[in-house]
C-alpha cells in the first residue's frame, strides 16, 4: 500500500509502498478515507528546531478517520465496515492521565507526552492504518463523513478541550478573542458560538480568513497590525478579553495576546510556532492565567464529533488525493488553504 512517510526530520515527507496491514490481537486496521495536514507535520518537515524525540521513518497523519477493515484477535466490540474516527494520542492506558482519557498527557516514561498517531508512530497518510487498541476508535454519528471527521479529531477537539478548560470565563459578559483563524482558529469560532455566550473576536493578518470567521459567527473581527491591541480594545470595550486563544503561537501572536488579556483572563496557547511569552510583574494583566494544551479526551472527542453532526461546527476542508500529499503540505505552507488541508485515498 502506498503512505506518505517522514524518513528524514527537516525534508519533504515522501510517498513509499509499504507492507500491507495484518492486524494483532487486540488492534485493528482501519481503510483510510480522509486525513487531515496540520502545521505541526511542516515544523517536522521544515522546522529549524531540534528533530522530535521520535525516531524515523513513520507515517505522518494524526487526524484520521476512516471504516473498520480487519480486527485482531479479541476485539468484538466493532464491526468490519464501521465508519470510525481515530482519537490520535496513544498513551499506556493505565496511567492516572489515560484513565481520564487524557492519553495525550500519558504519564508513563515509555510512553512519551505527544507520542501517537502520525506523531513517532504510523498515521492516516496512507490507504490503511494501523490502529493499536479499540479504545482510540470512536464510532461517528449518524450523517457524519470520515472525511468531515478527520479535521476534527485535532483541529477540532484542541480547541474544544481549551475552551472547556476556560468554560468559567466564557459567560454572556464575557468576550474570546481567537488569534489565527486558521484550520484551529476557524473551529474555535464555531465552538465558542455553539457552547458559550460569550462574544468572540477574531484576530488575522489575511482578510479571507477574517471573511469566514465573520460567516462562521464572529461578532467582531481585527486585521493584525501595528493597531491591534488598539482595535481589540476597541472591539472589548476598553477592557480586553477575558479568554484569549492563540492558534498561532509566534513570538508576535503571544505579544497580542498579552497585551489583550483582561485582568483574571485566561491566555491558552494552542499554536506551536515556537514564540515565547516575557513574562513579569504586571505583564500580562494582573491575575492572568498562561496555560497551554495538547488535544484533549477521548470522550471530548465524542462530544466534537456530536457537535459535527448537528450541523454546529463544520470544517472548512481543501481535498487533495494520497498522491498528491505532499502538494497538501506545500499549500499549508504557502499559506493558500483557508481551512484545512484534507487529504483523501483513491477510492475512499
Amino acid at each position: 500500500m502506498r503512505a506518505l512517510r517522514l524518513t528524514t526530520y527537516h525534508e519533504e515527507a515522501e510517498l513509499l509502498e509499504v507492507d500491507a496491514l495484518d492486524p494483532a490481537p487486540g488492534q485493528v486496521v482501519i481503510k483510510v478515507g480522509a486525513a487531515g495536514a496540520c502545521h505541526s507535520d511542516l515544523h517536522m518537515m521544515h522546522g529549524s528546531a531540534a528533530p522530535a524525540p521520535w525516531p524515523v521513518p513513520f507515517t505522518l497523519g494524526h487526524e484520521t478517520a476512516g471504516w473498520v477493515h480487519a480486527v485482531g484477535a479479541g476485539v468484538q466490540s466493532v464491526e468490519i465496515g464501521l465508519p470510525v474516527a481515530v482519537y490520535g494520542a496513544w498513551g499506556c492506558g493505565t496511567c492516572g492521565r489515560c484513565l481520564l482519557g487524557m492519553d495525550s498527557l500519558c504519564e508513563d516514561p515509555l510512553h512519551r507526552v505527544g507520542r501517537g498517531s502520525g506523531l513517532g508512530l504510523d498515521g492516516g497518510m496512507a490507504e490503511y492504518m494501523l490502529v493499536p487498541d479499540r479504545r482510540y476508535l470512536i464510532p461517528l454519528p449518524e450523517g457524519l463523513t470520515p472525511y468531515e471527521a478527520a479535521p476534527l479529531t485535532d483541529a477540532g477537539l484542541t480547541p474544544f478541550h481549551a475552551i472547556r478548560r476556560s468554560a468559567a470565563k466564557l459567560g454572556p459578559t464575557s468576550t474570546a478573542l481567537v488569534i489565527g483563524i486558521g484550520g484551529l482558529g476557524h473551529a474555535a469560532v464555531q465552538i465558542l458560538k455553539a457552547t458559550t455566550a460569550a462574544r468572540v473576536v477574531a484576530v488575522d493578518t489575511k482578510t479571507q480568513a477574517l471573511e469566514l470567521a465573520v460567516s462562521l459567527g464572529a461578532d467582531a473581527v481585527v486585521l493584525a497590525g501595528d493597531d491591534g491591541v488598539q482595535e481589540v480594545r476597541r472591539a472589548t470595550g476598553g477592557y480586553g478579553a477575558d479568554v484569549v486563544l492563540d492558534c498561532v503561537g509566534s513570538t508576535d501572536t503571544l505579544a497580542l495576546a498579552a497585551a489583550s488579556a483582561r485582568t483574571m483572563g485566561d491566555i491558552t496557547l494552542i499554536g506551536v510556532a515556537g514564540g515565547t511569552l516575557p513574562f513579569r510583574f504586571g505583564q500580562p494583566a494582573y491575575e492572568v492565567s498562561v496555560q497551554s494544551v495538547y488535544w484533549g479526551s477521548r470522550s471530548e472527542l465524542v462530544e466534537v464529533l456530536e457537535l459535527a453532526a448537528r450541523g454546529l461546527l463544520a470544517v472548512q476542508a481543501t481535498a487533495f488525493p494520497l498522491e498528491r500529499a505532499i502538494d497538501a503540505y506545500r499549500a499549508l505552507a504557502a499559506g493558500d488553504v483557508l481551512g484545512r488541508a484534507v487529504v483523501v485515498p483513491e477510492g475512499a
